[in-house]
């Protein structure tokens, strides 16, 4: 049997969870067009912007032909008509954000969205595995992967506003991967009580999210916090926790009453429940804790990463292990990571304060209702950021 080096057979089990080198939980390559058959949805995802405006969105929709799902094969085909299909159903819920909301959605779309999600293992709501992680592409093939030389697939209305939160929450998402890739080897440095080799990768895992940092900065840049809060903010928002919504959403053709969907949040990332279980971070549990939302987005990752998250928590305890060592270098490199966390999740916690809580008070009569404070996942996103942040502080470790 030929020999592999830990290297080569670690890129191999992460190719196996669907992690990529160069992209980590991010689709590789997505796919840009569907097939011609399926031009009819194509021409509405492609325009929502004017069709919403010009008021034709929803009559649109309702007399799509039925398609058969069946003749999209391959996973990056099948991830673009889910986008595709998630797009044009935010559209259609939500259309102007003037409050005038559909509670059903036809079954010539309901159909074929929910086969879909079912090949998939995703839900028929458009999720972070959807807008960020495979609504992507390079502007220039050969060139780099910068916002420069990015775009995004499909747009809401909003301008170039979800452009900027969906591109550099990928580039975030990009920037997090070598730590994605460094996993491996902590789980056999651990094995192999290699003290040395467990601090190294530890510290190539803090310098990704030091890196990762530096491209959220960006958002500043590319995202007006008015056109999110009232605008890209409504096409993002589900209907779970959602008191205009309280119901849930009617699949018409596919179940007899109406279903609860989350709306697309970062809870949705698998990188940084990826990192919390890798570092041994215990979030606060309960009825409506943050641990019980955050294990509920689970459910909206593709099923691979979920399983990845799955493999990790039955592995050894990095946390346990670097604290039976009693060694100072260990533990700073532990501690490094844990405080690159901690930075990210502040960081996080201004961004939802400008993004949020700052237009919330903006708007007429605002600012007192929790319901403007929510995030797109439906959670009282101050409240949930505050308490993952402290979780993460409190996992530091004294010196020895």
């Amino acid at each position: 049997m030929a020999h592999t080096s830990p290297t080569e057979g670690s890129r191999r089990t992460l190719e196996e969870y669907h992690i990529n080198e160069d992209v980590g939980f991010a689709l590789p390559h997505p796919l840009e067009e569907l097939p011609q058959a399926f031009s009819a949805w194509t021409r509405i995802a492609s325009n929502l912007p004017t069709l919403i405006d010009n008021g034709q969105l929803r009559g649109e929709v309702e007399k799509l032909p039925v398609l058969n799902t069946d003749e999209l094969r391959g996973h990056r085909l099948q991830r673009l008509a889910h986008l595709a299909l998630g797009y044009i159903t935010m559209a259609y819920v939500w259309n102007r954000g003037d409050g005038d909301i559909k509670k059903v959605l036809p079954r010539n779309i309901a159909v074929p969205y929910c086969e879909l999600s079912e090949k998939l293992g995703l839900p028929p709501i458009l999720s972070y595995a959807d807008c960020v992680l495979a609504n992507w592409k390079k502007k220039d093939p050969n060139g780099p992967r910068t916002y420069e030389n990015m775009d995004i697939l499909f747009s809401f209305p909003g301008g170039d506003c979800g452009k900027g939160f969906f591109l550099v929450s990928l580039l975030v998402e990009i920037a997090a991967s070598p730590a994605i890739q460094a996993i491996p080897t902590v789980s056999s440095a651990v094995q192999n009580q290699d003290q040395k080799e467990l601090a190294k990768a530890l510290c190539d895992i803090a310098a990704s999210l030091e890196n990762a940092r530096e491209y959220f900065r960006r958002m500043r840049e590319f995202v007006d916090p008015n056109q999110f809060f009232n605008v890209l903010r409504i096409y993002l928002s589900g209907w779970k926790g959602n008191p205009k919504m309280s119901e849930g959403l009617l699949y018409e053709g596919v179940w007899d009453t109406p279903k609860k969907f989350s709306g697309g949040s970062a809870g949705q990332s698998s990188i940084f429940q990826c990192l919390d279980i890798l570092l041994g971070i215990e979030h606060r549990t309960g009825k409506g804790s943050p641990a019980e939302f955050l294990q509920e987005m689970r459910e909206y990752m593709p099923p691979a990463h979920r399983d990845f998250l799955c493999s990790l928590e039955s592995g050894p305890s990095v946390r346990e292990f670097v604290i039976s060592c009693e060694d100072e270098d260990l533990r700073n490199a532990y501690n490094k990571c844990v405080n690159g966390l901690v930075s990210l999740r502040k960081f996080h916690l201004t961004i939802v304060n400008t993004y949020i809580v700052t237009p919330s008070k903006q708007q007429p009569g605002g600012g007192s209702g929790s319901e403007e404070n929510r995030g797109t996942g439906g959670t009282d996103v101050m409240n949930f950021l505050n308490s993952v942040k402290d979780a993460t502080e409190k996992a530091l470790l004294s010196s020895v």
